[in-house]
């Protein structure tokens, strides 16, 4: 085996062939605890943990009548007294929720009672994220827990809820099981869409003080008043009660840490044990008062929000560069702690939140989030609610933390902006270059004014926090928590082009009827055709969104999460009481799928079929019917057409006139959804089975291979090097418009391209263009394409390659073949 594959290699490529050829990794004896806990569950498949899901339903069985949030925070108050605790050998931060010894998920019966007891029988062997659950365990979960959630559910309720033409563009069958991939709802497979706590509330003032402010309020109700009774009371009930579950849950935690501590010989580890219940004893009921506890306290509030709620993308650690950086100093200041130590509180952090497995338990999540996905982002950088730099000593921690931890958690995102230090930017770059997919980039540029264009002031705006794929929160401000639709836009495209209907799908109406193309006389008809078909979709996607906001909030509540939200408390409201929260900014959104392989597509019609009159419309049906086989000299010609990527104009101009049908949409129709319900570019992994529902297409691309993935350019298609890709996103952008969010762009360099301090200098050069540009977000790979071919032959040799994929890193070994493709197909990069 040759080390070096085109002359260089990434830091994480090195690394890998050491670990092939049996060399010890050279960051083990600085991180030695760590590597010992990581060895234990590393690459092993996640075992399911009913006991969530067993004592919220048995709770929920009890509470049936109650107002929603009380019965939710007594379902919590049940999990937190009886769900079994655990103290992990050489843990130093407590609380799982879940099995001890390595990965676990959790279930969520509220939203996948109705097929829970299928799904269970299936997800041991299923192809994509699979997961071992105990026959004892899945016996219970079939008798004991899916039965009460029959009817229940809040897929029922949607499923039940759409009109025929807008069921048919979403689900493949009656019950609404099986996603058509075409205009696909995601709030059923999720709680909330992605969200950041205001972990800092906590630290300052605990529990306890939250619990006394709910009190108070309680104290002060008009006992004749109707919606005091009826609907403060039992809010302001609910949060007594949360806060009593959770600092219950971590006292839990403490008297078995004193019980370990009591057996333990070693005297190092019983001296932490005890340390640890202190910890637990305080937090998070008591402000912190020191890193160790600050870090317990976060922990405990994160993992027990995972227990209160499966939330899209998992829940945002929010800017710990930021909350945690006077604990961290003062400790500094004081002695009582140093670099190394505070690191190896982060990494305990960083094992716990890799050992928690956020499970699809649906077919549609899990073809969505391949890899065992994870968001569980850790933002850093940016700047102060005065605009400021933000960057600080933690900062610079947590980016070291990232190039020497042995796994892709957690998810690091780093803030970018005009003024942002270089010292920052060579050190964003040199992680970037380590080669395993960390940071992504979120630009503050773009970000901050289209927030304050949305209401909020310039100091919410500032302190957003990176949440999920690439989008933001504001803690404290948002109030929107509703999943949005992903449209196959591909799909609309191919309407167009079969009046309506689709390959896959036979002689199904699908779409419009807007006409056989071999009629279209000149480019306006096919854009008019288009257009219809991408509007009729849009007009799906908001039904099914104004659907979605008024049954959500009968069936979800989350107390905690409103417990620690200023203006929940202010109007004693809980969070998924959607569209009414006053001063609440309902940010929503659906995604764009499938960009680039449209733009392409109709580029290419509009030059070959009606400008250069190289081919016949009819050439281009019968060759796409084919998928190409005996035409591929149309195939050629289509894919020598202007496309998006390389900063072509006529290409982009395409893209632009795209965007702006979704931008003017939203503008006109979200005053009906009582929120902004903006244009996203963020598959995750869903163009990979949305393009297996797509028939070939005019740019040359198969049929039923994936579409071009976020804002990315299509496979192979960006010849003119990176800068070209950032180009073409700023100029098919509406700037001057406010209904639109994020933006996914990957880009691939190979290692020989950033390699040493003048690749980081090129490297910081090009973070400075995404930010003068006002690009939402950008991600990297940096790796030479034999490894990721290499790694796909022999997947046991590389099974620590870690790749990104679509705003989170992953194993390349645990991607379905399917995707690793998608992600080797990428073009790779050689100059910058």
């Amino acid at each position: 085996m040759t080390r070096f594959t085109c002359g260089c290699m990434s830091p994480q490529e090195e690394r890998l062939h050491d670990k092939i050829e049996g060399k010890e990794d050279k960051f083990r004896k600085t991180h030695e605890r760590v590597f010992r806990m990581v060895e234990k569950f590393d690459g092993t498949k996640p075992r399911i943990d009913i006991e969530r899901a067993l004592y919220f339903t048995k709770s929920m069985e009890k509470t049936e009548g109650e107002m929603l949030c009380l019965r939710w925070a007594k379902a919590m108050y049940n999990i937190a007294e009886n769900m079994t605790v655990y103290v992990q050998d050489d843990q130093l931060i407590l609380g799982r929720g879940g099995y001890d010894g390595g990965r676990y998920g959790i279930l969520y019966p509220e939203l996948d009672g109705d097929f829970l007891d299928i799904a269970v029988k299936e997800l041991p062997n299923r192809k994509t994220s699979p997961a071992s659950i105990t026959p004892e365990d899945a016996k219970r979960v079939i008798e004991e827990i899916a039965p009460y959630w029959k009817g229940k559910t809040f897929h029922e309720k949607l499923n039940a809820s759409l009109p025929e033409d807008v069921h048919k563009l979403t689900y493949d069958d009656p019950e609404g099981l099986l996603s058509r991939y075409i205009v696909n709802e995601t709030a059923s497979f999720r709680s909330s869409i992605q969200w950041v706590h205001d972990y800092e509330k906590v630290l300052k003032r605990g529990f306890n003080d939250i619990k006394r402010e709910a009190q108070e309020k309680l104290a002060v109700l008009d006992p004749l008043d109707p919606q005091d009774t009826m609907e403060k009371k039992p809010f302001l009930d609910a949060i007594v009660i949360i806060c009593d579950a959770i600092v219950l849950w971590a006292k839990r935690h403490a008297t078995l840490a004193r019980e370990c501590a009591a057996k333990e010989q070693n005297p190092v580890r019983k001296a932490e044990l005890l340390r640890m219940a202190d910890n637990a004893e305080r937090v998070p009921g008591e402000p912190a008062r020191d890193f160790w506890e600050a870090c317990q306290s976060m922990w405990f509030v994160a993992m027990f929000s995972r227990l209160e709620q499966k939330t899209g993308t998992t829940i945002s650690n929010g800017r710990m560069d930021q909350y945690f950086a006077p604990f961290y100093t003062k400790d500094l200041e004081e002695g009582s702690i140093d670099e190394l130590k505070a690191m190896e509180l982060l990494e305990c952090l960083w094992v716990n939140m890799a050992e928690f497995i956020d499970m699809y338990i649906s077919p549609t999540g899990g073809a969505f989030n391949e890899g065992y996905a994870h968001w569980e982002a850790v933002t850093v950088g940016g700047q102060t609610r005065e605009g400021y730099d933000a960057t600080n000593e933690l900062t610079h921690l947590i980016l070291k933390s990232k190039r020497e931890f042995p796994l892709h958690y957690p998810d690091l995102a780093a803030r970018i902006h005009s003024c942002a230090p270089d010292s920052y930017l060579w050190d964003v770059a040199e992680t970037i270059k380590d080669g395993s997919g960390f940071p992504k980039l979120i630009n503050d540029e773009e970000v901050v004014p289209l927030y304050v264009s949305k209401g909020a002031t310039f100091a919410e705006a500032y302190d957003y926090a990176v949440s999920g794929c690439s989008e933001a929160r504001m803690p404290n401000r948002d109030t929107y928590t509703s999943g949005g639709a992903y449209i196959n836009f591909v799909a609309a495209l191919e309407m167009a082009l079969r009046n309506g209907k689709m390959k896959k799908y036979g002689d199904i109406q699908l779409g419009l009827e807007t006409g056989d193309p071999l009629g279209f006389a000149c480019w306006e008809d096919l854009w008019e055709a288009y257009k219809a078909q991408h509007i009729h979709f849009l007009r799906a996607a908001f039904i099914q969104q104004y659907n979605i906001i008024n049954i959500r909030r009968e069936t979800f509540a989350q107390p905690m999460g409103s417990a620690i939200h200023d203006l929940c408390m202010e109007h004693c409201m809980d969070l998924h009481q959607q569209n009414r929260i006053p001063g609440g900014i309902n940010l929503g959104y659906f995604e764009y799928i499938g960009l680039g392989t449209v733009v392409d597509s109709l580029a290419a019609m509009k030059k070959l079929v009606f400008e250069d009159k190289k081919l016949t419309m009819k050439q281009i049906l019968d060759a796409m019917e084919a998928n190409f086989v005996g035409y591929e000299d149309v195939e050629a010609l289509l894919r020598s057409a202007p496309c998006f990527g390389n900063n072509d104009p006529y290409a982009d101009s395409i893209g632009k006139a795209i965007d702006e049908l979704s931008v003017k949409y939203a503008n006109k129709y979200n005053a009906s959804l009582g929120i902004h319900n903006d244009v996203r570019y963020v598959p995750f992994t869903s163009h990979v089975p949305f393009g297996k529902v797509s028939c070939a297409t005019p740019n040359g691309r198969r049929e039923y291979t994936p579409l071009s993935d976020g804002s990315s350019a299509s496979h192979g298609a960006d010849v003119n090097g990176p800068s070209a890709v950032l180009l073409s996103n700023y100029y098919t952008k509406n700037y001057g418009m406010r209904d639109r969010a994020a933006r996914l762009l990957n880009i691939k360099f190979t290692p020989k391209c950033v390699e040493g301090e003048q690749g980081t200098e090129k490297l910081v050069s090009f973070m400075r263009t995404i930010c003068d540009l006002k690009l939402w977000h950008a991600q990297f790979n940096v790796v030479n394409r034999d490894t990721l071919i290499a790694a796909k032959k022999d997947p046991q040799k590389y099974r620590n390659l870690i790749v990104r994929i679509a705003g989170y890193s992953a194993y390349f070994v645990d991607l379905s073949p399917d995707l690793q493709d998608d992600l080797i197909a990428r073009t790779e990069h050689d100059a910058l």
